[in-house]
């Protein structure tokens, strides 16, 4: 994977640059060597660059004038959530002011009449709910990083989490933003009523990875915590077994709370990690919630045990609060279980159909055997976000090599069978190069045009999505994989 070149010219200006920026945000700037290591990549850790400096803001004023700064003087901005980001994101640049939103982390309205909660970017996934549960509200995107990961990186990559079949993705739950744009004008989209006139602003905003601006208040949706919560578990002797019965199972029409897929690697890794209780010698798993009132919540259990059944597996319930949590424990630590199969582990994401499930689990273990690494599917099976875990060893020669080989040939899977390139994780670095594999060339021209009709400049997280390593500004026009489109604005990568 290549890499944005780096600005000699702006490497040159550090002194100058940390300097003003000094002026604007007199103690957050970090500019040691040692401290700058702690912001050199996000959790897709493959991937280092240390960043010119990294500037941490405490208010939206200072953001304001750090990208009035970085406007006039041509320097690139990259934004930072909580650096949990899994497909590059959030990596720095060495020519590059790195922006840490982690400061702003301050829970400026609850507002349960209405529904909804106003916070500052910094603030975490977790830390929502905990601040209105007391009066049975909950925050329902719920990714495994929750704990960690931030508000502002959730809209930033669009983030979904266990629970988004039903409930659905930071797009499905966010009411209103208010965005610094690259010239550091302070701009408003949406807010509590979640209204907006004309053009869907706060859809193009949501998921757009930091190219467009910086985010420094959202107002998401709260929802009543359900009154009856039932969780069941199943097992299966094939993978394929499983992957017919989540098919099956949204068919029938009943709608889960959540329904999560893990193969029998993964389950083994798991209960030896945390001990949630799984079974053993299971080839496959399924957990699935049901919430809402009584009634409804019967019904759907005991339509998901008959399908079950019918597909070939077992279910068991969990009989209480306590043993609910076990099971969905082992489900939230199933990356970090990986680390008792392998030293090293890339996480895909990639989006299909749910009929093509069976179809494409047989074709990504063909691929296991193609590439010579083990794997193990743990993912968000109801809406068909694929999370392929693929293990490694960097220190052997070759290995990361194929993994990456490994992980780029699923998401040309994802995109064959009519899925896409991500769920939830972004495009970043990652799937950059693969975007011609799903977009058209008038698609990304289109693309490209819309990112330049904010970043006029090309100043915002350059080298992220576009598959687009130069571009000849002066001529009008931009290189994609040898195809020459007309474009006034694109940035020099």
């Amino acid at each position: 994977m290549l890499l944005p070149p780096t600005d000699s010219k702006i490497v040159a200006r550090r002194a100058e640059i940390v300097s003003a920026l000094q002026a604007i945000v007199p103690d957050g700037v970090v500019a040691d060597k040692s401290g700058l290591a702690t912001f050199d990549s996000d959790a897709l850790s493959a991937y280092h660059q240390t960043p010119l400096v990294c500037v941490l803001p405490s208010n939206r004023e200072q953001v304001s004038e750090i990208l009035k700064y970085a406007q006039a003087e041509g320097v690139p901005i990259v934004p930072r959530g909580a650096g949990t980001s899994l497909s590059g994101g959030a990596l720095p640049r060495q020519d590059g002011i790195l922006i840490g939103m982690g400061r702003m982390k301050r829970i400026l309205d609850i507002d349960c009449e209405n529904g909804c909660v106003v916070v500052e970017p910094g603030v975490t996934n977790l830390n929502i709910t905990k601040a209105v549960e007391a009066n049975g509200f909950y925050y329902a995107p719920d990714p495994s990083s929750q704990v960690a990961c931030t508000i502002g990186g959730n809209v930033a990559e669009n983030s979904g989490g266990l629970h988004c079949l039903k409930y659905g993705l930071t797009t499905n739950n966010l009411l209103g933003v208010t965005l610094v744009l690259p010239g550091g004008e302070i701009v408003t989209i949406g807010g509590k009523s979640g209204a907006q006139g004309g053009l869907d602003l706060l859809g193009l905003v949501t998921g757009s990875e930091g190219l467009l601006g910086i985010v420094v208040e959202v107002v998401v949706k709260i929802l009543r915590k359900a009154p009856v919560t039932r969780t069941l578990m199943a097992s299966f002797d094939t993978v394929s077994e499983a992957g017919a019965c989540v098919a099956a199972i949204i068919a029938d029409g009943v709608v889960p709370a959540a329904m999560e897929f893990m193969d029998g690697r993964a389950a083994e890794a798991i209960e030896s990690y945390n001990q949630p209780g799984y079974p053993k010698g299971a080839e496959a798993i399924l957990i699935i919630d049901a919430d809402g009132v009584e009634a409804d919540v019967s019904h759907a259990i005991s339509r998901v045990i008959t399908i079950v059944a019918e597909c070939g597996g077992k279910t068991v319930e969990a009989t209480d609060e306590k043993q609910r949590t076990r099971i969905w424990s082992g489900r939230k630590a199933a990356f970090a279980a990986m680390g008792k199969l392998a030293p090293d582990m890339i996480c895909m994401d990639g989006t299909i159909p749910r009929h093509a499930l069976p179809y494409v689990l047989d074709e990504i273990a063909k691929l296991s055997e193609h590439y010579g690494l083990g794997f193990c599917n743990v993912f968000h099976a109801g809406d068909g976000n694929l999370h392929p875990l693929i293990i490694f060893d960097i220190m052997k020669p070759g290995e990361f090599e194929r993994a990456e080989e490994f992980g780029a040939d699923i998401l040309r899977l994802c995109v064959k069978v009519g899925g896409v390139l991500s769920g939830e994780h972004g495009v970043g670095v990652e799937k950059r190069d693969l975007m011609v594999d799903m977009f058209t060339t008038a698609e990304l021209e289109q693309q490209g045009r819309v990112k330049c009709a904010f970043d006029t400049k090309g100043l915002f997280n350059p080298g992220k999505v576009f598959p687009t390593l130069s571009a000849c500004v002066e001529q009008g026009h931009i290189h994609v994989h040898g195809a020459q489109l007309p474009h006034p604005h694109l940035p020099r990568y």
